[in-house]
């Protein structure tokens, strides 16, 4: 499918009990619906679509946010039917609708939001990207991976605190407090190995994962939890093939800041990264030697700082794993 044979794009707002569409035709509106975000509810809107004049999927595009675990039911059906899908960051499509009348008279529903999807489609569609599904088993590895670091921080919740009245709380009240928590702690600790478990038996039976661990793990400073997160977020090294582009996924590249002559700020990374794979990133770079002498994106070495330094052996962890 080119870009000149689109015909009709469709937005798609979605929430946990509904969907919101709306049909954009290059000039105007032509359809709006809302269903419910069941099977049901998408045959009934794809049952409308029908109606549209010289209706045909394979020139159409369904636009829609990344919303996680509340587009599956989309997702998974429209990609049955072999449906063009476009799947797209909900910052990008914001950015890019720049100051809209909804936004400055402070309106804003779910079928607004679905015509600003629709016209986004339109109005970028020189840079559509059709969505493909990850393999059976990548969606497992991310659910266990997020299971696991749910498990992780409800640890530390607990734990924190505790260890933190040693020496300022009376040792009485102490040892309740630890005698309180300990089969929570316990318990949690417990599930934790377990999906660890279910996670390197998920790698182990795939030969493709299996073979694709081995050469990330083998960076230096890269584990099994490193090494995860990176196949999740390259859907096994597909969706993100150059190293540059990653360091700018997970926040890890520095950019100037400046303007004329008169504001010159500091290099820094962007806020908008995949934080979890920055904090990985960053323990990563402890095993990594630092840089002899400096780079020429940080300047002389009385002007690098600890943050770009830091970034930079970052970088050199993440470059290895593509070369």
């Amino acid at each position: 499918m080119t870009i000149m044979d689109i015909r009709y794009f469709i937005g798609i707002d979605i929430a946990k009990a509904t969907l919101d569409w709306a049909v954009y035709d290059g000039k105007k509106m032509v359809l709006q619906t809302s269903t419910p975000n069941t099977i049901a509810g998408i045959k009934t809107a794809l049952r409308l679509l029908k109606t549209l004049p010289d209706w045909n999927p394979s020139e159409a595009i369904f636009c829609m946010e990344h919303t996680g675990i509340y587009n599956a039911h989309l997702l998974d059906f429209l990609h049955k039917l072999r449906f063009p899908i476009w799947l797209e960051s909900s910052l990008q499509i914001k950015k890019a609708g720049g100051l809209q009348p909804h936004r400055r008279t402070g309106g804003k529903t779910d079928s607004i939001d679905a015509q600003r999807i629709a016209e986004y489609a339109f109005r970028f569609r020189d840079q559509l990207r059709l969505w493909e599904p990850p393999r059976q088993v990548v969606q497992k590895l991310a659910f266990l991976s997020a299971a696991r670091q749910r498990l992780i921080s409800v640890y530390n919740q607990l734990a924190g605190p505790l260890a933190e009245h040693q020496g300022f709380i009376d040792p009485a009240l102490q040892k309740q407090l630890d005698k309180t928590c300990q089969a929570s702690l316990t318990a949690l600790e417990k599930d934790r190995k377990a999906v660890e478990k279910a996670i390197d038996a998920l790698i182990e039976a795939d030969p493709r994962l299996s073979q694709l661990f081995e050469l990330v793990m083998s960076v230096p400073g890269i584990g099994t939890a490193t090494a995860t997160e990176i196949v999740i977020a390259t859907n096994e090294m597909k969706t993100i093939t150059d190293p540059k582009k990653m360091a700018c996924h997970a926040g890890v590249a520095p950019f100037n800041y400046q303007s004329g002559s008169s504001v010159r700020g500091r290099p820094g990374v962007s806020q908008h990264a995949r934080k979890r794979l920055k904090s990985l990133f960053h323990l990563a770079r402890w095993p990594v030697p630092s840089y002899v002498g400096y780079s020429s994106e940080a300047g002389p070495p009385s002007r690098v700082n600890c943050r770009t330094t830091t970034s930079a052996k970052s970088r050199k962890a993440r470059t290895k794993c593509w070369f």
